[in-house]
C-alpha cells in the first residue's frame, strides 16, 4: 500500500511540474507577443471659412479646439494617430485655396486632439514656397510633432526620412510621397518628395536597414472625386509591396476608396477629408483607418484592421460657420443632436453612400461602430 502511495506522490510530482512548465511556457510565450494600434486619418484642410471660424475676436488669436471635440476619444485611443496636413503653416495672411496657409494653432489642436504625426508631402506643400515649407517644418518641431515628406535640404531628409515611430519592441517606419505639387516647384535647397518607383525602392531599403518591423508608404495620389483607385494606384500600390513595403495608405481624392487586407500587404487607397468645407456629397467626410500590429518573435503582421466614418458637421453659430468633425456612426440614432433635419440627412447620405461601397469593394476590413 505504502508502495502504490509512493508511486501515485511521484505521478502527481511529475504532473505537476509538467503543468508548471507548460504554464511557464505559456506565460512566456505571451510576454513575447507585444502590439501597436495605429490609426490613420484623412487630409487636414484649411479653407477660408474653416480660418473665419477659428479665429476669436476678443482675443485676437485662432483656436480649433472645437473641431476635434468628439473624436478625441478615437484619436487618443491609437498609440499613434497619424494624419495628412494639407496646408503650410504661419504664412500670413492665412488664406484657403488655392494656396493654403493656416495658422499654427491648426497644429496645436491637432496634437491636443490626440494626432501623433504628421505626412506634409501633398500637392499643396509649395503653395507659399521656400518660406512656407520650411516655416512648417519650424512650426511642427517646436511643437514637437514628428513629421515627414518635406524638407528644409537634404541633411533634413536623411534625418527625418524615414519617421521612425516605436513602441511596445515594434519599429515603424513611414515614408511620405506626393504625385505633384500644383505646378509649384520646391525652391532649393527644401525638398517635397515626389512620387518616384526608384526613389521610393531606395528608400524601403534604407527603412529595412533601420532594423525596422513594418514599413508604411503614405502616399497622396489618385483622381480628385473618384470613389474606384485608378490603375495608376493600384500599379503602385503592388510595386511598394513587391519592394519590400507592408502598408500603403493613400489620400487626395477627397473622397473614400476602399481598404483591402491581405495577408502580403495592406492597402487605404483614399481616406477621404478629415475636415474641410467641401460640402458636395461624398466629400463633406472621410474614415479613419485602424490597424493593429501584432509582433511575435521575429514576426510582425496586421493583426485587426477596421475603419470609423467620420462626417464634417458645419453649423451657423452665433452668425458664423462653425466645424465639428462627428464619429457618424455614433450620431446616426441620435436625430436631436442636429437643429437641422437637413444636417443629418447630409450626414446620413454620407453613412448609406460610404457603407455601400466599403461594404461592396473592402477585404478583411470592417466597420468599427
Amino acid at each position: 500500500m505504502n508502495e502504490n502511495r509512493n508511486i501515485l506522490g511521484i505521478k502527481s510530482e511529475l504532473v505537476l511540474v509538467i503543468v508548471l512548465f507548460l504554464s511557464s511556457s505559456i506565460v512566456l510565450a505571451q510576454s513575447d507577443t507585444t502590439q501597436v494600434t495605429l490609426t490613420f486619418i484623412g487630409d487636414v484642410m484649411g479653407h477660408d471659412s474653416q480660418i473665419n471660424a477659428a479665429y476669436q475676436k476678443q482675443t485676437d488669436k485662432y483656436d480649433y479646439a472645437s473641431y476635434f471635440k468628439h473624436l478625441e476619444s478615437h484619436t487618443s485611443k491609437s498609440d499613434f494617430t497619424i494624419a495628412n496636413l494639407e496646408v503650410t503653416l504661419g504664412m500670413k495672411p492665412y488664406k484657403g485655396y488655392p494656396q493654403f496657409s493656416s495658422p499654427p494653432a491648426l497644429a496645436s489642436a491637432l496634437k491636443d486632439a490626440g494626432i501623433d504625426a504628421l505626412v506634409t508631402a501633398n500637392n499643396h506643400s509649395c503653395d507659399r514656397g521656400k518660406e512656407g515649407i520650411i516655416k512648417t517644418i519650424d512650426i511642427l518641431d517646436s511643437l514637437e510633432i514628428p513629421h515627414t515628406g518635406t524638407y528644409k535640404n537634404a541633411e533634413n531628409r536623411a534625418k527625418n526620412s524615414p519617421m521612425i515611430l516605436e513602441k511596445n519592441s515594434i519599429r515603424i517606419a513611414l515614408i511620405n510621397y506626393t504625385y505633384g505639387t500644383n505646378g509649384l516647384p520646391a525652391p532649393a535647397p527644401t525638398i517635397v518628395d515626389r512620387i518616384d518607383k526608384e526613389q521610393i525602392a531606395k528608400d524601403i531599403r534604407k527603412a529595412q536597414k533601420s532594423y525596422v518591423d513594418q514599413i508604411i508608404v503614405f502616399t497622396h495620389w489618385g483622381l480628385e472625386y473618384q470613389s474606384n483607385p485608378s490603375k495608376a494606384q493600384i500599379d503602385l500600390y503592388k510595386f511598394c509591396i513587391d519592394n519590400g513595403a507592408d502598408i500603403v495608405i493613400g489620400s487626395h481624392p477627397h473622397v473614400i476608396q476602399r481598404i483591402e487586407k491581405h495577408e502580403d500587404g495592406f492597402i487605404a487607397y483614399s481616406l477621404g477629408n478629415f475636415v474641410s468645407n467641401q460640402r458636395k456629397a461624398k466629400t463633406d467626410g472621410g474614415m479613419m483607418v485602424n490597424i493593429t500590429l501584432t509582433k511575435s518573435g521575429e514576426l510582425t503582421w496586421v493583426s485587426d484592421a477596421s475603419y470609423t466614418l467620420t462626417w464634417v458637421y458645419t453649423p451657423f453659430e452665433n452668425g458664423r460657420k462653425t466645424f465639428y468633425i462627428l464619429p457618424a456612426a455614433e450620431f446616426e440614432s441620435n436625430m436631436d443632436f442636429f437643429p437641422s433635419i437637413e444636417d443629418y440627412e447630409a450626414m446620413k447620405l454620407f453613412i448609406d453612400d460610404s457603407r455601400k461601397l466599403l461594404n461592396e469593394q473592402n477585404v478583411n476590413v470592417p466597420e468599427k461602430k
